[in-house]
């Protein structure tokens, strides 16, 4: 066994001497390293958990309790608008004819649309229909919650 040892040794260093020094043979020799997987974080792809649009916990929750009230399912009433409230908000939105698109729960450029023709409809709001939740829809949003719509 030592001397098959000894033997492939010898090649080896042979085959690293002829390939351009010693530590070539080494390495040349060696296994690929493994590749490195890439590691994307769930925050990267997922939308966020909470879009409340400025609301404070307080506001969020009476918008909540008007979908509540009107028959749309917003989830747990806790002032934190998640994919359960957002998808109970576009489902009223498309059945108003606003346009929120697919009722994924997720804040969208079709779901600030849609808000933002609610809010110009229902509150006199104003404001240009971009798609953009800036600070006007949001102040928007913000006044037409003011109401308390929970029992």
């Amino acid at each position: 066994m030592r001397a098959l040892t000894k033997a492939f040794v010898s090649v080896t260093a042979a085959v690293g001497v002829t390939a351009g020094g010693l530590t070539a043979a080494g390495t040349a020799m060696a296994a690929p390293a493994p590749a490195q997987q890439q590691v994307i974080s769930t925050e990267a792809v997922a939308p966020l958990a909470v879009v409340n649009l400025g609301l404070s916990t307080t506001r969020a929750q009476r918008w909540q309790c008007l979908l509540q009230e009107i028959g749309y399912n917003p989830g747990t009433i806790d002032g934190q608008l998640g994919t359960k409230s957002w998808q109970a908000a576009q489902e009223w939105f498309n059945d108003l004819g606003l346009g929120a698109g697919a009722e994924d729960g997720f804040v969208g450029p079709k779901t600030i649309t849609a808000l933002q023709k609610f809010l110009n409809r229902y509150a006199k709001a104003g404001l240009e229909v971009d798609g953009i939740a800036g600070p006007r829809t949001q102040d928007a949003f913000w006044d037409f919650n003011g109401v308390n719509f929970c029992a």
